[in-house]
This record gives C-alpha cells, sequence and structure tokens, in this order.
C-alpha cells in the first residue's frame, strides 16, 4: 500500500542523493511519530522547551529562509539570536543556513539574515549565509533538528512553512504577531497569519538529517561576487563549513507514521553534487497522489499559481467524476501593489479559470476572513482522501516545484480510522486517523464550530454553505449576527487588459520561474 503513495527510489529520479540508498532502495521510513503544530505560536513554544533542554555536545541544525534575530519564540529573552547563542556559548554544536536573501530595501530580510548569523557565529557556532541557488532563486526550506549523538530517542525535528522571523508568531485566535511584518495594508497593522509545522520523532529524523549534510558540504562557494563575500565576513562567515559532528543512528521507531522525504532542487550551471539534474520529488509525489485520489483533495497553499499545478489537479478532477477539490488561499498577495500586484495575481486567476471549468461544482476556493482582518494564509498542506497527507514549505506553483529548494514530508499513518465512510477512496487504502484528524482540526477552525461531519462530502457542502453565509453578510452592510466561520469564496482582482502581457512576462521570469531542465520543459514533465 505504501507503494501506491510513496514514490520508489527510481521515481524520485535523483541517483545522486544518499537518501534513498540509506535504506537500501527503499525511499521512505516507517515507525516515525509526526505531530501537527498548527500555527506559529504552538511551534515556537515546542521549538524553545526542545532547544531549552539540549546539553554540551548535542547538535542543533537548521535552515530558514529568513531569520529575524529578535523574535521571541516564547516570551521575554527568548529571541531567536539569544536563544541560538546561548546553546553556541554552552558547547551544543549549533549549524545553521540561511538564505541570502536580497536587500531589506526590496523587502526581503537580508540584514536580519546576516545579524542572524553573525551573532550565532560570535558566540561559537556557524552559521553561514547561503547563496548557492540558481539565479534568482532562494533557499526556501525550514528545518530545525536536535540531535543527541548517540542517545537518539530524544532526537526531533521540526519542518513545514514557519520561518524563525517576525509575524509568524500567531494562533487560531488570529490577533497576529506582536512583532509585525509589513505585507499589504488590507492585512491590518499586525497582519494574521495561518500557517503548519510539523514535530518529527523517529528514523525519518536520519533522511532529515542528510537532506541538511547535502547542503552543507556542497563544496561550491557560499557567496558570489565581492559584496556577497564582504557580507559573509561582516557576518564573521569564515571559510567554508566545518566536517558536521558525528551522529549517532538513526533514531528507533517512535509511532505509526511512515514518511517520505520530499525535496526540489533546480538544474543550475554549476550543478549540485547530490542533485546534478535537480531533484523535482516534491512535484513527482503530487502527480503520483493526484492521480490515486478519489474523494477529496484538500489544499492550504501560499500561491496556487502556475498552468502546470492547475493541469495536475484539472486531470485528477477529470479523472474521476467523483472528486471534489477544496483549495485555502489567500485573499490578497502579500504585496499588491501596482507593479507587483498584476504578476501575483495573473497566474492564480489563470490556475482557477482551468480549475472552475474542469471541476465545475466539485471545486471550491477560499480565503480566511478574520474579525477585523483578512488572514494571510501561509500553510502549505495537501491532504488526500483522509490517507496521505504532505506538510513541507513547498507552494502550489512551478517555483516551489522545479526552482527554489523546498523540504516536504509525505506522511501516511499505519493506523486506521474507522468512522464511516471508512475507505474514503474506495481503493482498500481505508482512511488514517493522522491525515483524517488534521483534516478536520482545521476546518474546525475555519468553520468555527466542532461538529463537523467525517463525511467529505457533507464536509464540503458545510464549506460552501459557510462561505456563501459569509459572503452575504457582508454584502447586506454586515447586518445582524456574523455567521460562524471565516470561509469567503474566493474572487481575485482580475488583471486588467492593459497589463496582461507585461504581467504576464514578469509573471513567468519572476514571480514563477521554470528551474527544469530543458528537456523536461519542453515536454512540461518533471
Amino acid at each position: 500500500m505504501l507503494a501506491d503513495w510513496f514514490l520508489s527510489a527510481a521515481e524520485r529520479d535523483n541517483s545522486a542523493t544518499e537518501i534513498d540508498r540509506r535504506h537500501h532502495g527503499t525511499a521512505w521510513t516507517v515507525g516515525n511519530l509526526v505531530v501537527p503544530l498548527t500555527h506559529g505560536k504552538a511551534y515556537f513554544a515546542r521549538l524553545f522547551a526542545v532547544l531549552d533542554q539540549t546539553e554540551p555536545g548535542d547538535l542543533v541544525l537548521f535552515t530558514d529562509w529568513r531569520g529575524d534575530p529578535d523574535e521571541q519564540l516564547d516570551g521575554p529573552g527568548t529571541d531567536v539570536a539569544t536563544v541560538l547563542s546561548g546553546l553556541a556559548e554552552r558547547d551544543v554544536h549549533v549549524r545553521g543556513l540561511i538564505w541570502r536573501s536580497h536587500p531589506d530595501a526590496l523587502r526581503f530580510s537580508e540584514k536580519d539574515n546576516l545579524r542572524l548569523a553573525e551573532s550565532v557565529n560570535r558566540a561559537g557556532g556557524q552559521v553561514f549565509v547561503d547563496e548557492r541557488v540558481r539565479r534568482g532563486g532562494s533557499h526556501h526550506q525550514k528545518l530545525v533538528i536536535v540531535r543527541h549523538g548517540p542517545e537518539t530517542c530524544g532526537d526531533v525535528a521540526f519542518l513545514g512553512g514557519i520561518d524563525l522571523c517576525n509575524g509568524r508568531n500567531d494562533d487560531e485566535r488570529h490577533f497576529g504577531d506582536v512583532q509585525a511584518i509589513k505585507i499589504d495594508e488590507r492585512y491590518g497593522p499586525t497582519p494574521a497569519w495561518h500557517d503548519m509545522q510539523i514535530e518529527v520523532r523517529g528514523p525519518a529524523i536520519g533522511d532529515l538529517t542528510e537532506t541538511f549534510r547535502e547542503r552543507w558540504e556542497d563544496p561550491q562557494a557560499l557567496s558570489r561576487g565581492p559584496w556577497r563575500r564582504h557580507l559573509a565576513h561582516v557576518a564573521r562567515q569564515h571559510g567554508r563549513p566545518g566536517p558536521l559532528p558525528t551522529v549517532g543512528d538513526d533514531p528507533a521507531v517512535a509511532g505509526s507514521h511512515a514518511i517520505q522525504v520530499l525535496r526540489t532542487y533546480p538544474a543550475k550551471r554549476v550543478p549540485y553534487g547530490f542533485a546534478p539534474h535537480g531533484e523535482r520529488s516534491i512535484a513527482r509525489a503530487y502527480a503520483k497522489a493526484f492521480r490515486r485520489a478519489r474523494r477529496l483533495i484538500y489544499v492550504e497553499d501560499q500561491y496556487l499559481w502556475s498552468s502546470d499545478v492547475a493541469d495536475a489537479l484539472g486531470a485528477a478532477l477529470t479523472n474521476c467524476r467523483e472528486l471534489r477539490l477544496i483549495v485555502v488561499v489567500p485573499k490578497y498577495p502579500d504585496s499588491d501593489g501596482v507593479i507587483t500586484g498584476p504578476p501575483n495575481r495573473i497566474g492564480q486567476e489563470r490556475a482557477i479559470k482551468t480549475l472552475a471549468r474542469l471541476g465545475g461544482s466539485r471545486f471550491s476556493i477560499y480565503n480566511l476572513d478574520g474579525d477585523s482582518w483578512p488572514i494571510y494564509v501561509h500553510a502549505k498542506i495537501c491532504i488526500i482522501d483522509d490517507v496521505w497527507m504532505t506538510v513541507g514549505s513547498d507552494n502550489f506553483n512551478r517555483r516551489s516545484w522545479t526552482h527554489d529548494s523546498e523540504l516536504a514530508c509525505a506522511i501516511l499513518d499505519d493506523t486506521l480510522d474507522h468512522r464511516a465512510p471508512s475507505d474514503p477512496g474506495g481503493l482498500g487504502d481505508g482512511a488514517r486517523v493522522l491525515a483524517r484528524s488534521t483534516r478536520l482540526r482545521l476546518w474546525e477552525e475555519h468553520l468555527g464550530r466542532a461538529d463537523i461531519p467525517v463525511d467529505p462530502d457533507e464536509g464540503y457542502a458545510m464549506m460552501r454553505d459557510a462561505a456563501d453565509a459569509l459572503d452575504s453578510w457582508h454584502a447586506s452592510g454586515r447586518l445582524g449576527v456574523r455567521p460562524a466561520g471565516r470561509l469567503r469564496n474566493h474572487q481575485p482582482a482580475t488583471v486588467r487588459r492593459g497589463t496582461r502581457v507585461l504581467a504576464g512576462l514578469f509573471y513567468r521570469l519572476v514571480n514563477d520561474p521554470d528551474g527544469r531542465p530543458l528537456a523536461l520543459r519542453k515536454s512540461r514533465s518533471y
């Protein structure tokens, strides 16, 4: 059954990586424990508790797209720089790779990433700002691993969509992070932030450690050009990453969850030794799982861009006439200005039209409405037929599937959920506790009620009714009692005809570039 959902080593199509050879060709691990941590507040508090228990000689590895040194994990005195520097000062081995980013003037985080690296390195850690990307790309992986040397029983990893940065420390009430970031003004002064991370224990930590090691040992230069090398010097980034401290065997069995570690790496001019033609196992895993979908594909995503993504989902809707698709996205792009807005919207507009045409009433797309402001959706989650689920850093767009460094876990729970329908897909797989319970918890939050029907079809109808009711309440001028829930039907602003050509060009080259080898681009395959 696992082989029906997970990729084989051959299907991963990256023979240069050690990740599958570690298990004698089996491309996944069993016996893991996965705990979903919905929202940054839950994740940051749990992360701080784990880091606070480390001892001299332990190993902390992390990768990050953005790292803000002042972000508090769990109250005063727990800012990221202080916590990680404190670990290094008490002889915990801290090793980190942060994307070198773009200048702050472009609304990125170059200075903050450098400041975090400099702070930890001054304390004795080794944190590098990493520019080993395809031109115009980024390292987008969000991963923290804690290893305890030969004693592996306490080893733990965290991964998903949440960076160690400002703006993420929100919870289900969605008041936002008091250490806010500036995004589109329609999200208010402290934008509400919906996100997810997972805590992982068990043998899969070995595959995640190997993923970190491959990037750490990449022999390419960390920085390009004299100015970037100067910035690396400012961050006390001297020389190359040294050897990682020795870790013990993969952790022992911890639970009932099978995990496949999935990645994206681009094909680039100076290739990665561990992925000389890139790796697109995230895209390949989705394609395989979509072909097996029969009842419900549920997605929470920051973007939903790309005709390739829409075509893959549309093929699933066409293949099975009983299949329904639900997508939850942000109401507005995080940057929706006169210049930035049209490229941000045009790809989503095209994807929605394709899915509406192929799925009709079996396709619904929503955004989330808070009490005063919309809620920004940053989660990257997919659940199919209450069986297979993914959580990671990747979005549903071509950039995440081909161009940037991404990391995700596909998860299958060995424990069956016997509530009807006990086998939603009708293929003999049976509903699984983790996938179903995660979906129901998310729907309870979005619908503002606890009586969510287990049956996906009934839940689909409930979500549609709730969104229609909230739309009608807004249309009436907010008269009467506000309907329960936060779902609203998503209708992105149309890109005007006069800007479509330029917006489309900018979208393809900047917002959603293609990192595949030329032959795969031509064949539109992964």
